[in-house]
């Protein structure tokens, strides 16, 4: 007999996507309904899982999912990722009340249902169990330990996401927990000491947000480019000062100020053409969707201009699509008659740094695979 080989033990994000609520929901509801509320909830968790995350299983009205190091996206990135999936997991209830026409309980309570995540980090196992792959390991059992906790009754918030200790290492971003709560929950096998973010906002601030328009007359030297890889790594490219500075041809880029503990609007992009450094300051902050920044002092042939500098993310078949114009110059009125003249010599700079950025961005992504 064949001795097995021996699995090799991986280190990576756990995470849980997990109903609240569900159990009174179903109480009170009637079955068929409510299990066809849980199964459309239960499908935009699973389509809102994007790498470097993959789905290893459903149980019951929660998605577990995991993640192996391969620093894919940095440690905001990721944190925007899960709130994200938050945001699609309300806006799926708010439509699903909109568009009910139906008077049973089921439908009805729907606004009682909400979501918390517990995101850890630690080792696993894949193991192979007959025709099934599942996830095994201590560190596995502790995320799961921690679905079932004391979060809601000590804080009050009722939708959160839990981080533990171990994945604000492993993630680096200490600095973010100061806007979140410190809690800890106590089992047999010990505590364990974690952050608590309380996400009800996020959701709050998607539903009030308000875009700059710009009206596609004002665009100018508009370009764009598919890059196969997904929109959550696209967009953490497009963030990072060493990539992005591909976009705007500069010899290096500086992140000099910070206005919250996140990168965000008001934060600004130094970009350095030799000695000279040129201010992009971020306008608007829509992650996976939208980047407006103000690029101050741009110079063109024979003017100097301050103008929009507006990134767009769009998913596709095979990646994503990322879109890059500039827009609104503002100077003396020489100076802005010269940008508008210069539509195709903007087109093609645009065209050649997004093809640039496409292929740096395609180097360092990739996708797993789910379990």
């Amino acid at each position: 007999m064949p001795t097995p080989s021996l699995l090799k033990p991986s280190h990576g994000i756990l995470l849980i996507a997990d109903i609240t609520g569900y159990t009174m929901y179903l109480q009170g509801s009637e079955l068929d309904h409510a299990h066809g509320v849980l199964t459309d909830l239960l499908a935009v968790l699973v389509d809102g899982t994007r790498p470097p995350l993959a789905v290893s299983n459903l149980q019951g009205d929660a998605v577990f999912s995991y993640g192996i190091d391969t620093h894919q996206v940095s440690g905001q990135t990721f944190v925007e990722m899960v709130e994200d999936i938050y945001v699609g997991f309300r806006r799926a209830i708010e439509e699903m009340i909109m568009n009910s026409t139906c008077g049973c309980n089921a439908c009805a309570n729907l606004g009682t249902l909400d979501l918390k995540f517990i995101i850890h980090h630690g080792e696993f196992l894949i193991q192979t169990i007959g025709n099934s792959q599942e996830l095994v390991g201590s560190d596995v059992i502790i995320a799961h330990r921690l679905a079932k906790n004391t979060v809601t009754a000590t804080t009050g918030i009722r939708a959160y996401a839990t981080y533990t200790a171990a994945v604000v290492e492993a993630l680096d971003i200490s600095h973010l927990t100061d806007d979140w709560t410190p809690h800890r929950e106590v089992y047999d096998s010990g505590a364990i000491e974690c952050w608590v973010a309380d996400i009800g906002p996020v959701w709050e601030e998607a539903k009030s947000r308000s875009e700059l328009v710009i009206e596609e007359s004002e665009y100018r030297g508009k370009s764009s480019v598919d890059i196969a890889a997904p929109a959550e790594q696209v967009w953490d490219r497009l963030a990072d000062p060493n990539l992005r500075r591909l976009l705007v041809g500069s010899d290096r880029q500086v992140q000099e100020t910070r206005v919250k503990a996140r990168v965000g609007p008001g934060d600004v992009y130094q970009c350095y053409h030799g000695d000279v450094a040129l201010p992009s300051t971020i306008v608007e902050w829509v992650p996976f969707r939208r980047m407006l920044t103000k690029d101050e002092n741009i110079h063109l042939p024979g003017a100097t201009v301050d103008i929009l500098v507006d990134y767009r993310l769009e998913p596709t078949v095979d990646g994503t699509r990322l879109t890059m114009a500039g827009a609104r110059p503002q100077g003396s009125d020489a100076d802005r008659e010269v940008f508008h003249s210069m539509d195709e010599p903007l087109k093609q700079l645009l065209g050649a740094a997004l093809a640039e950025f496409k292929d740096q961005v395609e180097a360092t992504s990739a996708t797993p695979a789910a379990v």
